[in-house]
Order: C-alpha cells, then sequence, then structure tokens
C-alpha cells in the first residue's frame, strides 16, 4: 500500500472518506490540467463536472472497496440515502456521464462511462483470477484515468 492509502485507511469516518476520495480525484484530473466544476449545492446527482476539450462531463465520485475475490475492486453504481421510513435507493442513469473511482487498496483511480456499468455495483479486476477465468472481466487497465481520458481527447475523424 502507498502512503496515501494507508492514510486513506486510517479514516475512520465515512464522510471523511467520501471527502478524501472526491480531493483525490480532483486533483487527477487538475494534475493533467483538466478543469473541474463543483456543484454550489451539495443536492445534485453528480460531485463534480469536468472539461475536456470544451466538452463537459457529469462525474460521481465513488469509494471501490476489496471485492469479495483477490484482485479486484468494487464500488456501488447507486446512491442510498436514508430516510424516516427506510432506506431511498437509486441509480444514476440519466444524471451522470461517469464514475471516477478511486481504490485505495491499489492506489488507482478509474474513469468508468455510466453505460459500462451494472445497475447497483462493478468490479474491476488488477489481477488475474486464480481460477482463471478472463469471461466478462472489467480489467483496471481499460478504465485508468489516463486511458479513458485519451478516448476522450482523441478526434476520431484523424
Amino acid at each position: 500500500m502507498s502512503d496515501r492509502s494507508d492514510r486513506f485507511a486510517s479514516l475512520s469516518e465515512p464522510h471523511k472518506r467520501g471527502q478524501a476520495a472526491e480531493a483525490i480525484v480532483k486533483s487527477e484530473f487538475v494534475s493533467r490540467g483538466i478543469p473541474v466544476l463543483t456543484p454550489a449545492y451539495d443536492n445534485e446527482p453528480y460531485d463534480l463536472v469536468v472539461e475536456v476539450e470544451g466538452s463537459f462531463h457529469r462525474v460521481q465520485v465513488k469509494t471501490a472497496f476489496e471485492a469479495t475475490t483477490s484482485g479486484a475492486v468494487r464500488f456501488r453504481t447507486r446512491s442510498t440515502r436514508t430516510k424516516s421510513s427506510g432506506y431511498d435507493r437509486e441509480g444514476y442513469e440519466g444524471a451522470v456521464d461517469f464514475f471516477a473511482v478511486y481504490a485505495p487498496a491499489c492506489d488507482e483511480t478509474y474513469l468508468v462511462p455510466i453505460e459500462e456499468t451494472g445497475k447497483t455495483q462493478m468490479s474491476i479486476r488488477y489481477e488475474r483470477a486464480k481460477n482463471g477465468n478472463v469471461q466478462n472481466t472489467n480489467w483496471h487497465e481499460e478504465y485508468l484515468i489516463d486511458e479513458v481520458l485519451v478516448s476522450l481527447c482523441s478526434d476520431p475523424t484523424t
């Protein structure tokens, strides 16, 4: 684990972990020269907006946790809010364009288009499965922030 991952793991309150994940993701964009906009209020379904080559993209930040199988991380793709009547769970379809996911286990940041995620969660594998299965695998190389940003920046007509 990196120093950043260790510091992140030492945060005991979920709210602080969420704030740290947002700060890490913002720094990933800013350090690449990508403008980051944040909503004035905390009631939007997205955490930030990034501008890539004149196009704006709504981004929901998530923290990945270790999956039940080794060599993979998982993140939730719907929000859960506590209400007096119980829990309110809803997806982000139509409300965000990407999930930016910080994975403390491997100290990596992923950028995942919403249309490539499951309805409730998504797993990203950073090591081969022990059983050798590679079918229907979301490999971390495909979602590393730099890989996805290249696809957003490249002009397909050239």
